[in-house]
């Protein structure tokens, strides 16, 4: 006769290892009196527990006490047999089975930690590797799952006995904290030049690194995801310097301010409060605030711009440092221009050679590399521009009616990569990686994906990618012997909105807006400023920006009064007489009319990106060759924002379902008013003429959806126009996900995922209905 049940057992995922639950389990059980076991393994937390059990009761304290950093997905519940139940509760070793959890970004130093860290009687008085349960390092130093020491780059450090006895203490907060260390037993800071021997160790090494930052001195530092270069931002000397060395003339610099205080000296936001709770998370990203007139940081932080991006310290070395010096850092990326950021001791002393003057670095290996985040703040929410450290590898789940993926891997775009890997429910976003062009970019990224398919016990049997066929991420996509399903660009950008609003597989069409740079559209055209219909299965062009020709091809990208030749040329008569377009005579206009004509490496395209670069370049706020990729149009967009709200009398009227530039070029070019206003009504009126086509479409097809994406959407201007001028429709911004290319992985894993999934017979029919 069999047994009866005398337990239950709880199968709890979602994001529960390195978090503290295991303690907190253990700590629950202890004021509930209750009896069992508790461990880690791949798919999650497993609690058993001797009845009786009010497991009502349980359940409510489970979620709702649970750790900060921790989150449950999902709690599976079931009936148990024990064999010999145990007469108290005890946390058991991990245990190895199907990986099913989610792995913790890093998170930024916890109140508790720093409160010890600055306190002379503890034993971790100033300790730059101070850690807990509810801070530091994870998704960087994990090896393997499930989430134990031996399984990290800790694993070197043995445990001293202090250490030991927290680690093994269920009561104290570093209960299983596998990065746990203290001086005498966790790895160690240290200074040195470019030949590597220290010079000084510990608190002296971080003493002589402040010294010289003070001095106007640059410092390689080694952080929890890769190497910052920092310079005092305050000194316009010491920034020029930097930019000197790293050949970065222009493109702006992050400052980490020393504490939240020095916000109203930095910002002229108006909306401190929720700047400083964004700043204080535990992701701790860049912030994208306005520059305030007279800021305490030097001009040279961000040329031309209007916006700064600031951060706080997220990690205890950055705390000491910015103690130490008590002024703004730059903190840029610790790569020498046209490489790879640097993750390795050596790497950091060969590639930052020229740039540095000191190295301050520490004995633990870097195993993921993590970019800072870099977000902006708007009246109606977050907008992400670089997904990274303290959100990456955060799971995200599939929208309703996607049923359970086989595992995919989506690989992105070739600029600001991200990839995305899908398994069961979820899609998880890598953090980003930049240019694949770079070859070194390209290794870390292929290191990157193998390390996840390891970390998550994972085999792709399918991937997706870019449709454009000379994307190094599509061509190692082609090499690579799985199923491949290619997705075009502006699809995948759209579905990545509509995925992270969670609109359902079945949820029918929206009309979307795709705004970027350049993409591969239908039959190899060029797209860039378009209107879609769009479901996750299907997109179609309706119509957009007509295309102009891109004269020399990319050089188009770089050099701004290309692109304005290309539209003057075509929609402008007599262009040469204007005052906006005189300089394009001294440049070799002629050959490059010649070579358009002939249609010799001048693509046409639709692309939004470009309309803003001749712009710009006809009100004179873009250099004749850009330093950074959207340079011009972020100079265009501060130049608008020293107008305010201004009437004027532009327009951008629809000719066959298309925006009539031959009708906006010559009416913008001949309206004399200051160019701040002309620069705003340019925003005004493009804004006006995409509102105008999508509710044009969306009437024709009954949708009261629009979805907006692409990198033009970064755009703070633009996206506040068009909301104002698609009402009433529901309009879907991007948020946590990237507009731009950082989140086209995760829009292609939708789009693949949902080709592959049956299409209801009643969905079928509408389809087919309402298809353009």
């Amino acid at each position: 006769m069999s047994k009866s049940p005398s337990g239950l057992l709880l199968r709890i995922s979602g994001k529960v290892q390195g978090v503290g639950f295991r303690p907190f389990v253990w700590q629950l059980a202890q004021r509930l009196g209750l009896r069992g076991e508790v461990w880690n393994d791949s798919a999650g937390v497993e609690i058993r527990l001797v009845q009786p059990v009010d497991i009502d009761m349980f359940l409510h304290m489970l979620q709702r006490q649970a750790p900060a950093l921790a989150q449950i997905d999902n709690i599976g519940l079931r009936p148990f047999t024990w064999l010999q139940p145990p007469q108290d509760f005890a946390i058991r070793h991990s245990r190895q089975s199907q990986m099913d959890t989610q792995v913790v970004p890093d998170a930024a130093t916890c109140p508790d930690c720093l409160r010890e860290m600055n306190d002379p009687h503890d034993r971790r008085y100033r300790y730059p590797f101070i850690n807990c349960t509810h801070c530091g390092p994870r998704f960087t130093l994990i090896r393997y799952m499930p989430y134990d020491r031996p399984a990290t780059s800790m694993a070197p450090f043995a445990l001293c006995p202090h250490c030991a006895w927290e680690y093994h203490t269920p009561q104290d907060r570093r209960f299983h904290a596998q990065p746990v260390a203290c001086s005498e037993c966790g790895p160690q800071l240290f200074s040195c030049h470019a030949d590597g021997k220290a010079i000084n160790l510990a608190d002296m090494a971080l003493q002589q690194a402040a010294a010289l930052l003070c001095a106007g001195e640059i410092v390689a530092i080694k952080g929890i995801g890769g190497f910052h270069l920092a310079c005092d931002a305050t000194d316009q000397q010491a920034v020029m310097r930097l930019r000197d060395r790293k050949r970065r003339p222009d493109k702006p610099l992050a400052v980490m301010l020393p504490d939240i205080g020095w916000l109203a000296r930095c910002t002229g936001s108006h909306s401190l409060a929720q700047l400083s709770e964004t700043l204080l998370s535990p992701a701790a990203p860049i912030v994208l605030v306005p520059q305030r007139p007279h800021s305490a940081l030097c001009d040279a932080v961000a040329p031309h711009l209007d916006e700064v991006g600031v951060m706080l310290p997220s990690n205890p070395l950055h705390h000491l440092l910015m103690q130490a010096v008590r002024r703004p850092l730059v903190m840029t990326s610790g790569n020498a221009a046209g490489r790879a950021p640097a993750l390795t001791n050596e790497q950091a002393l060969r590639d930052l050679v020229d740039i540095a003057d000191l190295w301050l670095m520490h004995n633990r290996e870097i195993l993921q590399r993590a970019d800072d985040s870099l977000l902006r703040q708007h009246p109606q929410g977050t907008e992400m521009l670089r997904r990274s450290r303290g959100y990456a590898p955060d799971a995200l789940p599939l929208p309703p009616g996607f049923p359970v993926q086989p595992p995919l891997l989506a690989v992105g775009g070739d600029n600001k990569n991200t990839f995305c890997l899908v398994r069961g429910d979820k899609a998880i976003l890598s953090p980003h990686f930049g240019d694949l062009a770079q070859e070194d970019v390209q290794q870390q990224w292929q290191h990157a994906i193998a390390h996840f398919l390891r970390l998550y016990h994972c085999r792709p049997q399918r991937i997706a990618a870019d449709a454009h066929p000379d994307y190094a991420g599509s061509r190692w996509a082609q090499r690579q012997s799985l199923p491949l399903t290619e997705v075009l660009h502006h699809h995948a950008h759209l579905a990545a909105c509509l995925a992270e609003h969670q609109w359902p597989l079945d949820g029918g069409a929206v009309i979307g807006l795709a705004l970027d740079g350049l993409g591969y559209g239908d039959d190899g055209q060029l797209w860039g400023g378009e209107c879609l219909w769009v479901d996750y299965r299907q997109c179609r062009s309706l119509g957009g920006l007509p295309a102009v020709a891109l004269p020399g091809g990319d050089r188009a990208a770089q050099e701004p009064w290309r692109n304005l030749l290309a539209h003057c040329a075509r929609f402008v008569e007599g262009w040469q007489r204007l005052p906006e377009t005189q300089f394009l005579l001294q440049q070799p206009w002629q050959p490059l009319l010649k070579a358009i004509d002939a249609g010799i490496n001048a693509p046409p395209a639709s692309s939004c990106g470009r309309l803003f670069d001749a712009a710009a370049a006809a009100l004179g706020c873009a250099p004749l060759q850009l330093s950074w990729e959207g340079e011009a149009a972020c100079r265009l967009e501060a130049l608008a924002h020293q107008a305010t709200h201004c009437r004027h009398p532009l327009h951008l009227p629809l000719k066959d379902n298309l925006l009539d530039l031959a009708a906006f070029w010559p009416q913008w070019l001949g309206w004399r008013t200051p160019p701040a206003e002309r620069a705003w009504a340019f925003h005004d009126a493009l804004a006006q003429g995409f509102a105008a086509l999508a509710q044009h479409f969306a009437a024709q097809y009954g949708i009261k959806q629009v979805a907006l994406s692409g990198g033009v959407l970064h755009n703070r201007l633009l996206r506040q126009r068009l909301v104002h001028h698609l009402a009433p429709l529901q309009v879907l911004l991007p948020q946590r996900i990237p507009a731009g290319d950082g989140g086209l992985a995760f829009g292609q894993a939708m789009v693949a995922c949902a080709q592959q999934s049956p299409l209801s017979s009643s969905l079928s029919d509408r389809t087919q209905h309402e298809l353009p």
